[in-house]
């Protein structure tokens, strides 16, 4: 194994590890599009899985099948039939669905069972159970539309899916439900997952989809300069949602975003669209930081705050490899924890994810900034500029008049954002006492 290997995998294996606390036992609800499976997706998909609940997270998996239905309707010479973005199902549509149910189930029970040596299956031992768990009512006629055997989600039964759940297997769901007197009804996978999702109050509902998510400028065409928005807060959502016609397709871009609006007003923390065409897209958007997709959250995940003392872990993680190359000088536990109150740092997702102090010499009407940091996943995203503004703010609110850096390796940086290179004479004197004449750090000054 490659020295490089090793120097790559261990940063990024331990930089995962904080996800894989937070999401132990939690519940995601999964919505598989049957176009991911028509694609050939279904044994990656399943081997992410699998990986994802040997780490503690309880799945419930909601499959859909639109484009096995359609070839199945193709075969009988019969036309797949929609309206008001819903299928119209027929009794030959229906016997279709059913059809294409049972192949999909066989494929996705045999794709959870394979466990051949050097794969991703291997040892592992997923056990999958269906049940008739959602109860279901017919949609009946819509603006003169009779949508005969096509129905909405009634009922979930939540306590046989959480007992399923407990007892560590993954929920396995079709897109029907059954009426009380044993009449099937075909549904829409995306609301199915959804009410899934809200009866469970899960911590995530994610869709597998054939888009790569909700673009910064949603009706303007693909760029750079319009990536995918990796967090949108709901009340965007619900804005942008309000602002385009009615979705009739799934790629429209408020197929799915409306499903995930409905799960965030109804308590679930996160809802996510991401591309099934990316291998490893759910691994990507669970343990990565910002993701691959789009996440719609009540609120922003970011937070820029003021330290405390449960911060002083992170913070240690946080700096410690740039300790160790010489960026930073180094400081110890008890350092840090004397004085916590002069940090800043930024958070995603309960991750410290940047940090920066500043150190006051009220007679010097001056302060230094140390400390500033921003890990190497969020870099170039504007988190340092966040944290020197916060730094400035607070010496301003001091009375200070400037702050100052040291710093070895960044001078550029703080070159561009206003600072002016000056002699380590000019230094407050309590602070050129501690100088370290040996590292020749370049002192640089902002005028607040």
């Amino acid at each position: 194994m490659s020295a490089v290997f090793n120097f790559t995998f261990v940063p990024w294996f331990r930089s995962v590890a904080p996800y894989i606390h937070k999401f132990r036992h939690q519940t995601f609800v999964i919505g598989l599009t049957g176009e991911a499976i028509a694609a050939g997706k279904l044994q990656s998909i399943v081997q992410d899985l699998a990986l994802i609940q040997a780490m503690g997270v309880k799945i419930v998996l909601v499959h859909g099948f639109r484009p096995q239905v359609n070839e199945q309707l193709r075969a009988k010479g019969h036309e797949a039939k929609y309206s008001h973005g819903m299928r119209i199902t027929d009794s030959v549509a229906l016997d279709c669905a059913q059809e294409a149910a049972g192949q999909l189930r066989y494929e996705i029970e045999a794709a959870f069972s394979q466990g051949l040596p050097n794969t991703p299956m291997a040892g592992a031992t997923v056990r999958v159970l269906s049940g008739n768990f959602i109860t279901a009512r017919p949609v009946g006629i819509v603006d003169g539309v009779d949508f005969q055997h096509s129905g909405v989600v009634r009922k979930v039964d939540v306590a046989g899916i959480t007992r399923t759940l407990d007892m560590g297997a993954l929920v396995l769901l079709s897109p029907f439900g059954f009426s009380p007197t044993g009449e099937a009804f075909n549904l829409a996978m995306e609301e199915v997952a959804t009410s899934v999702a809200l009866a469970l109050q899960a911590d995530k509902l994610i869709f597998i989809t054939e888009i790569p998510g909700i673009r910064v400028h949603p009706e303007e065409p693909e760029s750079e300069d319009n990536p995918i928005d990796t967090e949108l807060p709901l009340a965007d959502a619900e804005a942008l949602l309000a602002r385009l016609p009615p979705p009739q397709q799934p790629t429209d871009i408020g197929f799915y975003l409306q499903h995930c609006i409905k799960a965030c007003k109804g308590g679930v923390a996160r809802s996510h669209i991401i591309p099934f065409a990316v291998d490893g897209s759910l691994l990507l958007e669970i343990y990565v930081h910002d993701g691959i997709g789009t996440m719609v959250v009540d609120e922003k995940l970011e937070a820029l705050r003021e330290a405390t003392p449960d911060d002083v872990g992170g913070i240690l993680q946080l700096i410690e490899p740039f300790e160790k190359d010489g960026t930073l000088v180094k400081r110890s536990r008890t350092e840090i924890e004397r004085d916590i109150d002069h940090y800043t740092i930024i958070e995603h997702d309960g991750v410290i994810f940047g940090c920066a102090a500043l150190y006051p010499y009220p007679e010097a009407k001056t302060g230094e900034m140390a400390a500033l940091t921003v890990s190497p996943q969020s870099q170039s995203q504007g988190d340092g500029e966040k944290l020197l503004k916060r730094i400035e703010q607070r010496a301003r609110a001091m009375g200070l008049q400037s702050i100052f850096v040291l710093t070895t390796r960044t001078m550029h940086w703080f070159l561009k954002r206003g600072f002016q290179p000056v002699d380590p004479d000019w230094l407050p004197e309590a602070r050129k006492r501690k100088y370290n004449w040996d590292r020749r750090s370049q002192v640089l000054v902002k005028k607040l």
